[in-house]
């Protein structure tokens, strides 16, 4: 805080320079009145900043009322323009300053958000101890990790699906969209869709999602409205080829590290179960087999391939044994993409008299059980019960003949069994 100032003692006379004593009251030579000094200065003086100094007159007291405009137009308090030293330059406006500042309360808006509690950190699957970095490498042993879309898993409903990258392959092209619906009598429905992607094509895992994604939205949208399963899952075909169309409309830019490569391609199949009915449809070589619970009844493969060996067996130039044996079996002839054909969606109905498993594959598992009967040898008996357990079993089928390729599966029981209903 300031303090006043006190009285200064005089070094020498100010009358005749003699020196004096501390404490004396006149001078001993001239006899000057040593009391009389010049009054101190203010606390907050202020400074020429132009012009010669001259003398300052003391500022005016405060006004004790607002301040109003007195003579001259000058508020009071304030000296008027015109009766101002002249060259001192010195305001006499200024407004007195507080001995002390109170410190401002601060504002509970502007305090920091608390800190987000850190990620734990990922450990990596091979060799159990390395963390895993932003790329996606353990820094112990560099083992990259799996990504996403290498193994998923999915159970609602009735029906489950499981796709995998297999042991060969660098990434997973196949995609899957599983869910369950109503019709509008409340009879429960399940469907499920399954993509896998051309691997001759560029982006064949954006196409396979793109056409998964669409073909089970537009299914769940209208089998809800009344539309007919087989009728719904012919709109779902050509949805799911719009979607994989559009992936081609991309700047030419972005195909310069591959300008040979095919637009993006996919193949696609489906199925829908409702009471007493199933529905498929498809475009391309991925399959539906038929397995019913009791194995004495026989089992079906529901779909044909769109496939140069399909087309030598239906034309009567080999038999099935001698067309798949063929390096040339599994080129396709019918996919989704821009540069497709002409789209040919398949669709058909069924009516099993009898309980069972609808087994909706790639290539990846029928490779390696390629009949229906050897199908139904590797489905589990409890399939119909246990969908995902049945779908983990057999994509473990195809990773044990091989895992050559990419492999997904989806399991919907027969009859679907009340909505809500899932596996033990």
């Amino acid at each position: 805080m300031s303090q006043m100032p006190r009285q200064a003692a005089l070094p020498k006379c100010p009358s005749c320079a003699e020196p004096v004593e501390p404490g004396d009251l006149f001078c001993g030579a001239c006899g000057y009145d040593l009391s009389v000094v010049p009054a101190p200065p203010q606390d907050h003086p202020t400074l020429p900043m132009t012009g010669t100094a001259g003398p300052v007159s003391p500022a005016p007291p405060p006004a004790a009322d607002p301040p109003e405009a007195g003579a001259g137009g000058a508020p009071h308090g304030q000296v008027p323009e015109e009766e101002r030293p002249a060259g001192s330059g010195v305001r006499f406006d200024r407004p007195a300053e507080p001995d002390e500042y109170p410190l401002q309360a601060p504002d509970p808006r502007l305090a920091a958000p608390p800190a987000a509690p850190a990620a734990p950190a990922r450990l990596c699957v091979a060799c159990r101890t390395g963390r895993v970095d932003g790329d996606g490498y353990c820094e112990n042993c560099g083992h990259a990790q799996p990504r996403e879309r290498d193994h998923m898993e999915r159970e609602t409903g009735p029906v489950a699906a499981v796709s995998d990258r297999g042991l060969r392959h660098h990434r997973n092209e196949d995609a899957f969209a599983v869910g369950h619906t109503t019709l509008p009598d409340g009879t429960p429905a399940a469907l499920a869709i399954v993509c896998d992607g051309v691997s001759s094509a560029t982006r064949p895992d954006a196409a396979s999602l793109a056409a998964s994604r669409a073909a089970g939205d537009t299914l769940l949208a209208a089998l809800p409205r009344g539309t007919h399963p087989q009728a719904a899952m012919h709109e779902a075909i050509v949805a799911a080829a719009h979607a994989v169309n559009a992936l081609a409309d991309e700047p030419e830019t972005a195909r310069e590290h591959a300008p040979h490569q095919n637009a993006p391609a996919c193949t696609i199949v489906g199925a829908v179960v409702t009471s007493g009915l199933l529905v498929v449809g498809w475009v391309g070589d991925s399959r539906v087999y038929w397995v019913p619970t009791d194995r004495a009844a026989p089992p079906a493969r529901l779909t044909e391939d769109d496939s140069w060996a399909a087309q030598m067996v239906a034309a009567g130039l080999m038999s099935e044994a001698e067309a798949y044996a063929d390096e040339r079996a599994h080129a396709i002839t019918g996919w989704l993409g821009a540069d497709a054909y002409e789209l040919e969606p398949h669709t058909a109905c069924f009516q099993p008299d009898r309980p069972g498993a609808v087994v909706v594959c790639t290539d990846g598992l029928w490779n390696y059980a390629e009949t229906a009967q050897e199908m139904s040898e590797v489905v589990p008996p409890d399939a119909a019960t246990r969908p995902l357990h049945g779908a983990q079993v057999l994509v473990g089928h195809a990773l044990d003949g091989g895992g050559h390729d990419n492999v997904t599966v989806a399991v919907l029981p027969f009859p679907a069994p009340p909505q809500g209903a899932g596996s033990a």
